[in-house]
């Protein structure tokens, strides 16, 4: 009895070392102050590894974006509108990867400094260990609803109408200068050089559309006006060459002023169509047959959007717990605890396999729609069997079992 009496008395004269003064040496206010530093360090580790991982695949998303809309003649404005509208998308896929990355690496630092060998010395189990990273997990969960349910789908619904809106832009389709540019099949346009003042200089214009003739037309000056039958370019000083293949004449003619019809050069996309991922969750849960409807998808593909979101979701929080319950199995050690990282990294790619393998059920058969919650299920599971382990049940009854006989 001596010896257990030693061992309970023990941990109240732990000290955690001047570095860390929100923890006390005293058990019953050690608890609470060790949950919020804890729930601190993670959400400080969070937003640095959020902030790099937006960072990378923004600038990857940017890129994709430079080169299709600047290409085609469009502003920097609504280069970066684009890049702005994509950005919830984004941070969405992220925060699961950033959650694991800060569970991993607290944890990490915290057995390091000898931290959690500490707390777990004054008679702290696993399960209690993994309070303040539940907490955390489901911050990140929430985070990741707001995101899922609310800013994704307004953003990418927002998206997918600016993009109608600039494919029918007639400065970014035509108002190019020095460069041939083909609107339309069967047309080439060029503009040596376009004033402040809107004025198009050496106009060039080949239409080719109609098989009886090609009609070519140069100008000194142009103009586009905005008609309310659509736009017109209005062309001054120019000549109209026409060649009518059949008998190939060529005629010529000398004009003052003439107005071509450009409206039907620029080609509005008209694919408004709506998806799934356009819709709100409140319409996709109170009315799936009309949003399948609305869609022209089958009610297998609504379940997927819907619950794929709360999915989702659940993943924040079961990255944390893997992370952190998987690192929790190593002991203290000076060469660190780069096995156990591993181990996690390969539990999270199962999650990802699982995932993947109910990907084509779920789509396919509407009433399977409770396999899109597989994954967190699986994960949950992995996380619970790894604390199970980590709190080492069958070591404890050995030790006091040896007590007893020492006793």
């Amino acid at each position: 009895m001596r010896a257990v009496d030693q061992r309970r008395v023990l941990p109240q004269t732990l000290e955690y070392g001047p570095s860390r003064p929100t923890l006390c040496r005293v058990k019953g206010f050690a608890v609470p102050r060790f949950d919020r530093y804890m729930l601190s360090q993670l959400m400080v580790l969070f937003g640095f590894f959020a902030l790099v991982l937006v960072a990378v695949y923004w600038v990857n998303r940017a890129v994709v974006l430079f080169d299709r809309l600047i290409a085609d003649g469009h502003s920097a404005g609504v280069f970066l509108e684009f890049t702005a509208l994509s950005l919830p998308g984004v941070i969405a896929l992220v925060l699961p990867m950033a959650s694991f990355a800060a569970a991993v690496y607290v944890t990490n630092r915290l057995m390091g400094d000898s931290e959690l060998t500490v707390v777990q010395a004054t008679g702290y189990s696993p399960w209690r260990l993994v309070r303040p990273v539940a907490l955390f997990g489901l911050i990140v969960a929430l985070m990741m609803s707001v995101l899922t349910h609310f800013l994704v789908p307004a953003s990418v619904e927002q998206l997918k109408q600016r993009e109608v809106d600039i494919s029918g832009s007639v400065s970014a389709r035509l108002l190019r200068e020095g460069t041939f540019l083909h609107p339309g099949p069967g047309v080439t346009f060029f503009i040596r050089e376009i004033t402040p003042e809107g004025e198009l200089r050496d106009v060039y214009l080949s239409d080719r559309r109609q098989d009886d003739r090609e009609v070519t037309y140069t100008a000194e000056r142009a103009y586009v006006v905005q008609a309310e039958e659509g736009p017109r370019l209005v062309m001054v000083s120019g000549l109209a060459q026409t060649l009518r293949p059949e008998n190939r004449t060529l005629s010529t003619t000398l004009f003052q002023d003439f107005t071509y019809d450009i409206s039907n050069l620029i080609v509005q996309n008209q694919n408004m169509n709506l998806r799934p991922k356009h819709l709100s969750t409140w319409d996709l849960l109170t009315q799936p047959e009309a949003m399948a409807e609305l869609t022209d998808v089958p009610m297998a593909r609504i379940n997927e959007e819907l619950h794929g979101r709360f999915q989702q979701a659940l993943l924040g929080l079961v990255a944390a717990l893997i992370g952190f319950s998987t690192l929790l199995t190593g002991s203290f050690s000076r060469f660190g605890v780069g096995r156990q990282i591993v181990v996690a990294i390969f539990l999270l790619v199962v999650i990802k396999l699982v995932e993947s393998a109910v990907t084509d059920p779920t789509r396919n058969n509407a009433s399977l729609w409770p396999l899109i919650y597989l994954p967190s299920i699986v994960g949950f599971g992995m996380a619970v069997g790894v604390l199970h382990l980590a709190s080492r049940p069958f070591r404890k009854s050995r030790n006091g079992r040896a007590t007893e006989v020492a006793a």
